[in-house]
């Protein structure tokens, strides 16, 4: 039985009267925007599995309705009212957005005959309804192309609901995509996919209960959805600023905007229209320069120099601009304040931190200085719901300087357990720092209870006293969370605590994803699953030949380490595996025994015996790995 979560305390029952009393509460125009243009809505929105499973329910989010209660920041409250708008809008004639039917939007733009779809939404269930809501309202328009503005997975992962391969691979429907896409979808979801999954699940309240005491939206949009993931490879692929193609009557201008929010991510421009697709670089928030699941860190500084460019570009004559997130904005002028505004944010963050940590300040330190300029404070688009002020400042502190501040104390400190213990004791057992955690906790100094109660923790997980208030702390902290995704942390850090672990509902290292690996991140992403010190005295070579693309492999395990070359070697392998690219998805699994690989239609030559020795180091990752307790 979940435990009921409790009350708001009187601290942050008054730092939310505060919020409420600074900020534009009554500038309205952002529900305008947002419900402007709508033609339908799904009723009831779910979208269930085949098995019966839901896998979206934006009508589990119809508490968010009135004032906001004392257990969520009213700033948070607000964006998540209207993030959960959903429906079929109209932006302008011939351009149509589906929200609310996953984390992200898809936008229909019609053409001659049929239409191009702008991302494709995370799931093929969520995307098919998706289509289905447009066709009910728009017609049975075919899809002529796809454009993936990035590599994130939520862009991609259902195209499967709004195309075929084999329309793909017919040429009936193009797929467009950033230079480097492939590389990066991919890569991102395969060599960290396991730990940032399970991150993402607290970062986005996957098994938190919806409710004022639970999950109210990330920010970004509401949540992620469960369905099945699917990937479709570009047929043709965006290098050039300026690039111009024409599908089906509609005419298409791309903007390189690399290392932004994704490594590899374009704008699109409708000159027709005088509309813009802002990706994910210009929406309703302060976006994460590095997200709370785990990523590479983003440049603002680009980031700021291609919204200045963006503007060059396409200012003069834009009306409208619409992302793969939130709802449009119109008007040439509220447009240009709108990007200009977000170009200042990003650019802001990054000199400031520079400034600063050139004064000799860490990253800590400047996150606690900093602030942002009288017209962003106050502007909802620049609030922090998805990123944030304080990890973003440290985001660039880490891009520069890394992880290391300077100072020798912090140069090789004691890893969390044995650091924890020693904290304990010296605070004179575990008995007194509860109590000094319980004394911060009722003073509302929530940080430092839980700091303290984490060491308490840590020193002795079945401590049931400390886990109960740390559990409390981290609830607290999540009611006072203006971030979407710092709440959903602080709140499923609560949950586990009292409840248990809920694992990684949503796995972007889908089967379809997999099976597109190019040899080379395939026998990366074996390579990082090696248990070093197990395959310290192994030696071992083994010769991959794909038969259908003509290629051949030496992957040689030694010192721990499995590297390959497709260079010619000198010499024979111990063991030659022989197939079609077809046979790279099972090596993905580690599934590399004789018997399996023969069940894929593989040949195997040599001294079999290899392919199991390989197997045996092989160390997967932990889908459902502890994060609050050691």
């Amino acid at each position: 039985m979940p435990t009921t979560p409790k009350p708001a305390t009187p601290s942050i029952v008054r730092q939310q009267q505060e919020i409420l009393a600074r900020l534009p509460f009554s500038d309205r125009q952002d529900f305008e925007d947002a419900t402007r243009g709508l033609i339908a809505r799904r009723e009831p929105n779910a979208v269930r599995g085949d098995d019966g499973a839901v896998l979206w329910d934006n009508d589990t989010y119809g508490f968010l309705d009135g004032e906001a209660p004392e257990t969520v920041n009213p700033s948070l409250w607000r964006q998540s009212q209207l993030a959960a708008i959903d429906g079929l809008f109209e932006v302008v004639p011939g351009v149509y957005q589906v929200r609310g039917l996953d984390l992200s939007n898809t936008t229909l733009i019609e053409g001659d005959e049929g239409v191009i779809v702008i991302d494709t939404l995370l799931s093929v269930e969520t995307a098919a309804a998706a289509l289905a809501l447009y066709r009910e309202h728009r017609g049975d328009r075919p899809v002529k192309a796809v454009v993936y503005t990035h590599s994130h997975a939520d862009h991609y992962g259902g195209t499967r609901g709004f195309v075929s391969p084999d329309d793909v691979e017919s040429g009936r429907v193009r797929i467009f995509a950033p230079e480097g896409f492939v590389e990066h979808a991919v890569a991102e979801n395969v060599f960290a996919g396991v730990a940032m999954n399970r991150r993402a699940a607290y970062m986005y309240g996957a098994a938190l209960a919806r409710g004022p005491r639970g999950q109210v939206g990330a920010g970004l949009g509401q949540t992620i959805s469960t369905g099945e993931v699917s990937f479709v490879p570009p047929t043709d692929t965006v290098s050039e600023t300026g690039h111009q193609v024409v599908v089906d009557g509609v005419r298409m201008v791309f903007q390189m905007a690399p290392g932004t929010e994704a490594p590899a991510e374009m704008l699109i421009y409708l000159p027709d229209l005088k509309a813009l697709c802002a990706a994910e670089d210009a929406t309703h928030t302060l976006h994460n320069l590095l997200t709370l699941r785990g990523a590479v860190v983003r440049d603002p500084h680009a980031w700021s120099h291609y919204l200045t460019e963006t503007i060059d570009l396409f200012g003069a004559d834009i009306e409208v601009v619409f992302a793969s997130h939130h709802w449009p904005v119109w008007g040439r002028e509220r447009v240009l304040t709108f990007l200009g505004n977000q170009r200042d944010l990003y650019g802001y963050l990054h000199d400031q931190t520079l400034r600063m940590l050139n004064k000799g300040m860490t990253g800590p330190e400047i996150a606690e200085e900093i602030t942002l300029p009288p017209v962003l404070e106050n502007a909802w688009n620049a609030r922090g719901y998805y990123g944030s002020v304080s990890h973003n400042v440290k985001a660039v502190y880490q891009r520069y300087l890394g992880w290391f501040d300077g100072n020798p104390a912090h140069l090789w400190e004691h890893p969390p357990v044995e650091r924890a213990e020693r904290y304990v004791a010296l605070g004179g057992g575990a008995e007194a720092v509860v109590a000094q955690a319980r004394a911060a906790f009722e003073a509302g100094d929530f940080r430092w209870a839980a700091e303290l109660g984490n060491h308490v923790v840590f020193a002795q997980p079945d401590h049931s006293a400390a886990r109960d208030l740390l559990a409390d702390t981290y609830e607290q902290l999540g009611y006072g969370s203006e971030n979407g995704t710092w709440r959903d942390f602080y709140l499923s850090g609560a949950t586990e605590l009292r409840d248990g672990r809920f694992g990684t509902p949503t796995e972007t290292n889908a089967p379809d994803v997999i099976a597109h690996l190019s040899p080379e991140i395939l026998f990366d992403a074996l390579a990082i699953q090696v248990d070093g010190p197990k395959a310290w005295d192994e030696n071992l070579s083994i010769d991959i030949v794909l038969t259908d693309t003509g290629t051949r492999y030496r992957l040689r395990l030694a010192n721990g380490v499995l590297t390959y070359s497709s260079a010619p070697q000198r010499g024979d392998a111990d063991a030659t595996v022989t197939g079609t690219r077809a046979l790279l998805p099972v090596l993905a699994s580690g599934a590399v025994s004789p018997d399996d690989l023969a069940r894929a239609g593989v040949r195997i030559s040599g001294d079999a015996s290899v392919l199991g020795r390989l197997t045996a180091v092989l160390d997967p990752g932990d889908k459902n790995f502890a994060i609050v307790t050691p």
